[in-house]
């Protein structure tokens, strides 16, 4: 009789079974990410490609730009909002003027990446279903930070193919180096993500982490006009404005961005395998034994306080950094007669420090729709995680549930909005009076994007996160439409457009109460959606 060998199974090595099925989860999560990665880098391009252009039409000539970099270097206010000018080249220009803000945006873009595809997979749960099929351990982790380096890839080919015309070098030097930044803040998020136990945290925490570097990056930068200050560098921000693109490339900075993503890419596949999954190494405390949340207003507020917090705080100590940059602001453009127009285009028509200021409070307000937007969205939140359903089992009502949320919203553009204004009056040594009501001007048309929020939740929540698209693009019109020279077709687009430009214009009432009434129409439409409709569809 003869006997039959059984033939061993194979066994992969630890660190393959670890990745297992890491292309599945790629893919599922480029699937998903179908509409946010396209539009995020699509913005952050056509803000990048479109500067060329217009700083040639602000500065053609080579004696304007020579005057502009020396306003620079005697300006420490302006070279903490944007950096350091390095040379007179346009491709030059465009580093400094959209290097700091095009490299936020894609941190911003990949923290919002890794921690959806990492800490929101298994707080909703679905983390540990996968876990439980042939999916190795850091395979997760490992799809997440992969699609945050196909996102950084093809901002990084856009800038490079678009600004070659410019100086190939010093167009790969800044593509490479906006990939690097949005690399280093995608493995800082991977990190945080294994810290904490919400994804809200975590996003929380990362976006702290960007606003120090911010910090750094400005503290440095007005120090020293050639971008050698210990802040400086001790900021990924500061390293891609050291890497001075289009003005003699340093190809070693990209070391930097390299050793920090590999260390904290390293770190957090270390904490990766030493948790369980929805567990975390900082854990949610329960909070006090005898809490008063006694009504959904009350839960609401404990809810997003802390973002209410963190935004007002944010305004307040950017309208101080505004004001004072106001005079020095209008020396920089008062001989300038296109900088002066598009001064006016985003606001104020009188002197030269008003249209700053109308200006400023314009971009604010711009942002404060970004604000809303995510407030109002908690309620989404709040109903596809399962605790909405608890809640409204309990007397009461959906209405009231959501008021609770809307007053948060609304409200809180009212508080970060005045603390803005009182900021800028700080900071400028100005009465406070007229810019405090420039910046409560600025509510009906955020308002206006709230309630189209509301709307898009309460009629079609699953494209409620479509809010974030019209946000965005109210901002890009806001913000480079007039730099473009945009149709005023495309800028009526905005509700922002349409507004008085104050300080420095005159008051209209008529399309202040007109936009009003539509926030109010849209929001009152939202809430007899939501009202009508059955919830998590």
């Amino acid at each position: 009789m003869t006997a039959t060998a059984t033939p061993r199974p194979t066994v992969r090595p630890r660190g393959t079974r670890q990745l297992a099925g890491t292309g599945v989860l790629l893919r599922f999560a480029l699937r998903r990410d179908r509409v946010l990665i396209p539009v995020w880098v699509a913005v952050n391009a056509v803000m990048i490609l479109s500067m060329p252009n217009t700083l040639r039409s602000l500065y053609g000539t080579t004696a304007q730009r020579e005057g502009l970099l020396r306003q620079m270097e005697a300006n420490a206010s302006f070279r903490a909002l944007i950096g350091p000018v390095f040379d007179t080249s346009i491709g030059a220009l465009t580093a400094w003027r959209v290097g700091v803000y095009a490299a936020a945006l894609g941190a911003v873009t990949s923290l919002l990446i890794v921690v959806r595809h990492t800490r929101d997979e298994e707080e909703s749960g679905r983390q540990e279903l996968l876990a439980s099929g042939a999916v190795g351990r850091r395979a997760s982790l490992t799809a997440a930070l992969l699609a945050a380096a196909v996102a950084n890839a093809a901002l990084a080919l856009l800038v490079t193919a678009g600004l070659a015309g410019q100086g190939g070098a010093g167009a790969l030097s800044f593509g490479l180096g906006l990939a690097g930044v949005g690399m280093v803040f995608a493995t800082t998020a991977a990190v945080v993500a294994q810290l904490t136990e919400s994804a809200r945290l975590a996003r929380g925490l990362t976006a702290a982490v960007l606003g120090a570097a911010f910090v750094l990056r400005a503290a440095g930068d007005s120090a020293r006009a050639d971008g050698s200050s210990v802040p400086t560098w001790l900021s990924p921000l500061g390293w891609l404005e050291n890497q001075r693109s289009f003005a003699g490339e340093r190809w070693w900075v990209l070391v930097l961005f390299a050793a920090a993503v590999l260390v904290q890419g390293a770190l957090a596949y270390q904490l990766a395998g030493r948790r369980d999954v929805g567990m975390s190494f900082l854990p949610t405390l329960p909070g006090p034994a005898a809490g008063r949340l006694g009504t959904a207003g009350a839960l609401a507020w404990r809810l997003q306080r802390g973002g209410v917090i963190g935004w007002s705080l944010g305004f307040l100590l950017a309208g101080v950094v505004y004001g004072g940059m106001t005079d020095g602001a209008a020396d920089l453009v008062r001989d300038n007669d296109r900088a002066r127009e598009i001064f006016a285009r985003m606001g104020g028509q009188s002197a030269l420090t008003d249209m700053f200021l109308a200006a400023m409070v314009g971009m604010l307000g711009l942002i404060a729709a970004l604000y809303v937007v995510g407030s109002v969205l908690r309620l989404h939140g709040e109903e596809t995680s399962g605790r909405a359903e608890p809640l409204l089992a309990a007397p009461v009502g959906r209405l009231r549930w959501a008021a609770g949320h809307l007053v948060i919203a609304f409200g809180g553009t009212v508080l970060i909005m005045l603390l803005a204004g009182l900021g800028l009056a700080i900071g400028y040594g100005r009465e406070a009076g007229p810019i405090l009501g420039a910046c409560l001007v600025q509510l009906p048309a955020v308002w206006v994007i709230g309630g189209l929020t509301l709307l898009l939740y309460g009629l079609a929540p699953r494209a409620a996160t479509a809010a974030w698209g019209v946000a965005v693009a109210v901002l890009l019109i806001g913000w480079v439409g007039p730099a473009l020279n945009a149709p005023r077709l495309v800028l009526d687009l905005s509700p922002f457009a349409h507004l008085p430009k104050l300080p420095g214009g005159q008051m209209q009432w008529g399309p202040v109460l007109l936009l009003t009434a539509l926030a109010a129409l849209l929001t009152s439409a939202g809430l007899a959606g939501l009202r009508g409709r059955d919830m998590t569809t």
